[in-house]
């Protein structure tokens, strides 16, 4: 189920199916409000920044039978935007139930219940789900009756989600399994994960000689794989109110240490290491909401730390040759482009750790 979060932060939706032979049924978690007043999810992550702005807010304020009544009249035009598919066919979506909270803290996201299904058509062929990217990201699981994942993905950008078949496991291979959690992981880095590439980002302006870049990455990586399979396994728990900000106060952390320069150590590194495991934590949060098949588990978990991986070594890399090669040996390099693009990142880390512990 999807945490509430500050009003104004957009997270991604979840439904889940179940599949017989004649009929899907789904559960559609969702915040009503951005998508009746019209924001475009995929352009804004926060809705104070988008034109509707106001009409949101204005939405917020609703009671639960008000705010229904402005959904039941852009119903059709939101619907537009979801594609259910058997096969080649196009499938109409029913609501047979809505469940929209009361007002309750009025600084949090309000998160609603839809029931939705339709009827299958008899040539047994497999199910796609999707949305327009307008309406942001959305996690889309397949359940087996137990509550079990079958299948889950993230849709970050539109598109829609593999077949899903009437009945059993879904078609998707061990690989194809494999390969999806890596784009999974990929995409939190690239192109979401703007937090987690401030901070590699930060690693990187510490020096472009490769010994302290291999130890800084290597210590990150190890950290961060560590609590990522803690946490994904239960075995530790941390609010995301707690961990967020904290993530926040690292990326500001290592950027402000750029700035005082001097070589690798011990100490830097071991921080790196605290942070790496408070990042592990953060993807946790991700990997959770999408979901894991029991029986492909440690599949997934590995894909996912890949997509990670390629996701930050890719920010690396980029930065490498765009700076790097271009500029690095200029002996102004230091002064004027590692010193000032810390000092912004810093900047930007010292801001969202103040909004996320007091807005």
């Amino acid at each position: 189920m999807i945490k509430p979060s500050i009003a104004h932060e957009i997270q991604p939706a979840i439904v889940n199916f179940t599949i017989t032979d004649n009929v899907i049924n789904g559960e559609l978690e969702v915040s009503l409000e951005p998508l009746i007043s019209g924001i475009d999810l995929n352009a804004f992550e926060n809705t104070d920044d988008a034109p509707e702005a106001e009409q949101y807010d204005a939405l917020r304020a609703l009671s639960p039978q008000e705010l229904q009544t402005k959904f039941d009249e852009t119903w059709n035009e939101i619907k537009s935007k979801l594609h259910l598919s058997a096969g080649e066919s196009s499938l109409d979506i029913n609501i047979d139930e809505i469940n929209i909270p009361e007002i309750g803290d009025i600084e949090l996201s309000r998160i609603s219940t839809l029931k939705i299904s339709s009827e299958l058509p008899d040539d047994g062929s497999d199910i796609t789900f999707g949305w327009n990217a307008e309406l942001g990201e959305i996690i889309i699981r397949q359940l087996k009756a137990d509550g079990e994942v079958n299948y889950a993905t993230l849709l970050t950008s539109g598109g829609t989600s593999d077949p899903m078949p009437r009945i059993g496991a879904p078609n998707l291979s061990g690989l194809d399994n494999f390969l999806n959690y890596i784009v999974i992981g990929f995409e939190h880095i690239i192109p979401k994960g703007l937090d987690h590439i401030l901070f590699v980002l930060g690693l990187f302006f510490f020096s472009l000689k490769m010994r302290p870049l291999i130890l800084q990455i290597t210590a990150f990586t190890l950290a961060h794989t560590v609590t990522l399979a803690m946490a994904t396994m239960g075995l530790v728990s941390v609010p995301a109110s707690v961990v967020e900000p904290l993530i926040a106060l690292s990326i500001a952390f290592v950027a402000l240490e750029n700035v005082r320069g001097g070589n690798i150590t011990i100490r830097r590194t071991a921080i790196i290491f605290a942070f790496g495991l408070l990042h592990g934590l953060g993807f946790a949060y991700v990997l959770g909401d999408v979901g894991l098949q029991p029986s492909l588990f440690i599949s997934s978990l590995v894909a996912f730390n890949i997509g990670v991986e390629i996701g930050q070594l890719s920010v690396i890399a980029i930065a490498y040759v765009l700076l790097g090669l271009t500029f690095g040996k200029k002996p102004w390099y230091r002064s004027y482009i590692a010193i000032p693009a810390s000092v912004l990142i810093a900047a930007v880390g010292i801001y969202w750790t103040i909004e996320r512990v007091f807005f």
